[in-house]
């Protein structure tokens, strides 16, 4: 049985073993994000004392940071052995002060060693991926959505709507984006919200000129020219028939985003306009290690670490996408 575009396309992107490594450390960050209250916290899992057993970590989940009233006052840490107390493999939350442990190397008490503030690196750092992967995919879901109407509509309908496109499109380009995007929040103020928004609502361009280039080269196919001649509607021979068969290279350009987004969140945090504290992201920790890089080499290789990781890994699954994409690689040449 003749495989199909996506099988063919798993076919060509799995022969390339850096790119199935990539893609392995994406979905693991992917996992590590959602389920990062799960995986670090300072409440248990499960306790039991006097024959009443309680779920404090599923409960404080389930109602957004409410303790059971039983429990209200009682010390669940866990140097405190008043009951049976299962906790998850960090058991330190992103925003808990150890001030016995100040600016601590990596050790078997914490893996990744405390900030400044005697708070856990490797909580801090699991909490901080959910950052940098939320923003990532949310700002590139703006953008890419923004691009694809604007470079349907330029791609699709041609003539002086082009041209007027086109001259946008290039104005927007010519502004240095990473300066543009630290103008408007300096005039907005930073926030979660803010980066998305302002990284969606400036990185369209791209997008908009490889769907109007596909547009283009579509609309004279015959499929489409038959669409119009039996009378369909625009905006379903745009969404229905031409879209589908354009958004390869949108795919492909879209993983670069993610990562290239995870590089300006990291950068904004660091420069102080990113996610604003005590929300943990990457660029925020490798912010406050400047005063430490001295003595305290963790605080900045760690966090720089992982943001080089995993940038890498969201390019190399793109660059894989963008050679199994390549007409010769799924026409088996």
């Amino acid at each position: 049985m003749k495989a199909g575009y996506w099988g063919v396309l798993w076919r060509e992107f799995s022969k390339n073993r850096l790119a199935l490594a990539g893609l392995v450390i994406v979905i693991s960050l992917i996992l590590l994000a959602l389920c990062a209250p799960l995986i670090a916290n300072n409440k248990p899992y499960i306790y039991i004392t006097e024959g009443k057993v309680y779920l404090p970590l599923f409960y404080d989940i389930i109602t957004n940071g409410k303790e059971y009233a039983e429990l209200k006052g009682t010390d669940l840490s866990k140097e405190k052995f008043t009951g049976f107390k299962l906790f998850p493999p960090v058991a330190y939350s992103y925003s808990e002060y150890d001030l016995d442990s100040i600016v601590v190397p990596p050790s078997r008490k914490h893996l990744m060693g405390t900030d400044e503030q005697g708070r856990d690196l490797l909580a801090r750092m699991i909490y901080g991926s959910r950052v940098s992967i939320f923003i990532g995919f949310i700002a590139v879901i703006i953008y890419v959505a923004i691009g694809i109407i604007i470079g349907s509509i330029a791609g699709y309908y041609g003539g002086w709507i082009d041209m007027v496109i086109s001259r946008i499109i290039e104005v927007i380009m010519c502004f240095p984006t990473f300066f543009l995007i630290l103008t408007i929040l300096a005039l907005w103020g930073p926030s979660l919200a803010s980066v998305m928004l302002v990284i969606g609502i400036t990185s369209w361009p791209g997008i908009a000129r490889i769907v109007r280039g596909e547009f283009l080269k579509l609309r004279e196919m015959d499929f489409v020219v038959a669409s119009q001649a039996v009378g369909a509607a625009d905006r379903w021979i745009i969404f229905r028939h031409i879209l589908p068969n354009a958004l390869a290279p949108v795919l492909v350009s879209a993983t670069f985003g993610i990562a290239s987004t995870i590089l300006i969140e990291s950068s904004l945090s660091f420069l102080g306009f990113g996610v604003q504290p005590p929300t943990p992201s990457w660029g925020d920790i490798l912010s406050q290690s400047r005063d430490f890089m001295d003595f305290a080499w963790w605080l900045t290789f760690i966090p720089g670490f992982a943001i080089f990781i995993t940038i890498t890994a969201y390019n190399l699954v793109g660059d894989a996408l963008q050679d199994a994409m390549n007409p010769k690689s799924l026409s088996g040449k």
